[in-house]
């Protein structure tokens, strides 16, 4: 997809999200709740962005919206240059984005085999299926043989292989992770790490990544917002806001959530 030199491939415009509570009076709405207030950012072709905030922050609404996957209260968002918000037909961006859920075993069909799991965007995307599995498994690390295997015969690891090798199929232009390590146990994380990070320079991918740990951020990402209550409150390259954070904020991400030093 062709676009003009310094368009970002991803732009989001003074989005806000505001949810209702559930109505507790036949005459009055339920509570509003501001889940994003007025949120700009872009992302530039092979950028590797990171988002950090904690639960609640608004970053997994933010990603909806990013994905295509839920519509904004106000603002819009930009793919590759083209409007999306309120679109109906998303297949393009469906093709070009792609992502990596938190929990690989709850994003797995338990009854379909990994062949069938790792080749359903193309069968969707009607792309060619033959070869293609075997060798996305084998760029993840896994073996060929594991294609006629079900996800509960791997371990945690292994199965966020799996779910990255689906990612990837289709051959996107964006790979987003929506906390891809937050459910692995500590001594498999650093794996999965670099293996993401491996990919994005190698396929040349754009990446966004979304964590509370800014650790974690820092090892893939090269830029890095800072999220909380619904607003971005800092924003610039990851080695800088690691090493001077601006907002105290950011300062008590750093001092509470434990590093992964030493295991990457």
């Amino acid at each position: 997809m062709g676009m003009p030199a310094g368009t970002p491939l991803i732009e989001a415009r003074d989005l806000t999200r505001v949810f209702r509570r559930p109505r507790r009076s036949l005459t009055r709405p339920g509570e509003a709740v501001h889940a994003l207030r007025g949120v700009s950012l872009s992302v530039a072709p092979g950028e590797r962005f990171g988002l950090v905030g904690e639960s609640g922050s608004g970053k997994s609404t933010l990603l909806r919206l990013l994905c295509g996957l839920d519509r904004p209260t106000a603002g819009s968002v930009r793919f590759a240059g083209q409007e999306i918000t309120g679109r109906r037909d998303l297949r393009f961006l469906r093709e070009d984005l792609q992502l990596v859920f938190q929990d690989p075993m709850s994003s797995l069909d338990p009854r379909m085999k990994v062949r069938d799991i790792v080749a359903e965007p193309l069968v969707g995307l009607r792309r060619p299926v033959e070869g293609r599995v075997e060798r996305l498994l084998e760029e993840v690390g896994l073996p060929a043989s594991a294609a006629g295997r079900y996800p509960h015969q791997f371990s945690g690891g292994q199965r966020q292989r799996i779910a990255i090798a689906r990612a990837l199929a289709p051959e996107p232009k964006v790979l987003v992770a929506d906390e891809p390590v937050s459910a692995l146990d500590v001594s498999v994380r650093g794996q999965i790490l670099n293996l993401l990070a491996d990919l994005v320079d190698a396929r040349g991918l754009t990446l966004v990544f979304v964590s509370h740990d800014l650790s974690v951020v820092r090892h893939v990402c090269e830029s890095v917002a800072v999220m909380r209550e619904g607003q971005i409150i800092e924003h610039g390259q990851v080695d800088a806001v690691w090493a001077d954070p601006r907002h105290p904020y950011t300062r008590e991400l750093l001092q509470a959530v434990p590093t992964l030093e030493g295991l990457l």
